[in-house]
């Protein structure tokens, strides 16, 4: 098994940040992603697998910041309903439609 030197990850990266910028600041397709990495060069093995690298990588980021929506709704909506049942004088209907409104996004988000 060959070590790889600082050169070849480096061009690893370029190569990564490249097809991640096509991905995510261009909105190209993993198809047309791919066909751009196999005209500058890399194998069509190498492409495929850099362009699943970076889908997996968005859905993971995806995923996360829908658990984060989750997370922040239902703590906004049970604060607001626990002060509201508190008696305290207020009804605080806004945190409550807030963290419902934001739970079920992240919700609907995670599951698409």
């Amino acid at each position: 098994m060959e070590i790889p030197n600082q050169d070849s990850l480096e061009i690893s990266n370029q190569i990564y940040n490249y097809a991640a910028d096509l991905m995510l600041n261009e909105q190209k397709s993993a198809s047309e992603t791919k066909n751009v990495l196999i005209a500058l060069g890399l194998s069509s093995e190498n492409a495929t697998l850099v362009v699943e690298n970076i889908e997996d990588q968005i859905q993971e980021a995806h995923n996360s910041k829908a658990r984060k929506d989750m997370i922040y709704g239902a703590l906004w909506f049970a604060g607001g309903t626990i002060l509201t049942l508190s008696n305290i004088g207020f009804i605080f209907w806004g945190a409550i439609l807030f963290g419902g409104i934001q739970f079920f996004r992240g919700l609907i988000n995670l599951n698409s």
